[in-house]
């Protein structure tokens, strides 16, 4: 990778807003503004919003800017990190929306690439320094999750952002011990966020800076304090990311996998599980979110899998 890589401008246990939506589909920014203060006071390594939990894909242009200012004038007063998500699937959207983030000064911009065609990766390298160039000496991070129209390989990834230095890290999905291999081989220099509930793995396999996190849904605080015993005790870690892992796997996913929910729907229902927000399990329309019914029966169930999270 380009020796002017810089992979620790973002790392840790980065928490995700979520955005309240009330019965009328509207954003209760009063809400919002408690959630990102509750986020501070937790003492995560930083804020991101408009990730795919932070429902970018479902907001106005003046929503957009809202949501971004009122994160950035809470974190800069509290001297928290933070990171703008400018994520949008229309290109030109996009980068009005890196242009406007840069305005505000975040620790680094999320994009992801543009997703109603997949581009080939001379296009991928246009945008993102196209993207650069908007930023105006903002880093850039790249979104590439599993749901992405192109899901780029290590090698491919390693090619992409080789001739795109501005871009610092990705957040994506890990793999088996082949794709540690290829991520070692490929992405030495490239800040690489891992999911929450693989981090432990992604820090013993020396791949991961951090992590954009699923689990700081389920609790900011516990997610900070498990993040802090990986430099100390590895081994205790990771046998609380195999209880997390089950606890996903059981009791989660299938509300995916079985029902059709949205991954948005999940990390709203960890946060309704892990009760530390004003935030609530709804979704904007059209899409449909888990009951609150269902919360209190998994609230137990989570406490008793992994309860020093709480």
């Amino acid at each position: 990778m380009a020796a002017d890589k810089q992979p620790h401008i973002v790392a840790g246990n980065w928490a995700g807003l979520l955005l309240p939506i009330e019965a009328d589909d509207s954003i209760e920014f009063a809400k919002l503004a408690a959630e990102i203060d509750i986020l501070i006071d937790a003492g995560v390594d930083g804020i991101y919003s408009n990730g795919t939990a932070g429902e970018f894909h479902n907001q106005t242009e003046e929503e957009f800017d809202r949501i971004q200012s009122l994160l950035a004038e809470r974190c800069k007063a509290s001297n928290m990190s933070f990171v703008i998500g400018a994520c949008q699937s229309d290109p030109t959207i996009m980068l009005n929306r890196v242009r406007r983030s840069a305005e505000l000064a975040p620790t680094a911009i999320q994009v992801i690439l543009p997703d109603w065609w997949p581009l080939t990766d001379m296009e991928a390298i246009d945008f993102l320094n196209r993207a650069a160039d908007l930023a105006n000496g903002i880093p850039l991070i790249l979104y590439n999750p599993p749901h992405a129209k192109r899901v780029l390989a290590p090698a491919e990834l390693g090619v992409v952002c080789k001739a795109a230095p501005q871009v610092v890290g990705c957040k994506l999905a890990d793999g088996d011990e082949e794709w540690y291999v290829q991520a070692r081989r490929h992405l030495q220099g490239l800040a690489l966020f891992v999911p929450g509930h693989h981090l432990a793995t992604g820090i013993r396999k020396g791949v991961a800076a951090g992590s954009f996190s699923n689990v700081a849904c389920l609790s900011p605080r516990g997610a900070q304090r498990w993040t802090r015993s990986m430099r100390s005790d590895i081994d205790a870690a990771l046998d609380l990311e195999r209880r997390i892992c089950k606890f996903m796997d059981e009791y989660i996913v299938p509300f995916r996998q079985s029902l059709g929910y949205s991954n948005a729907a999940l990390d709203k229902l960890l946060c309704a599980i892990g009760q530390w927000g004003p935030v609530g399990t709804r979704l904007r329309f059209p899409y449909r979110w888990i009951d609150e019914g269902e919360v209190q029966r998994l609230r137990g169930l989570a406490r008793d899998t992994i309860g020093e999270l709480f």
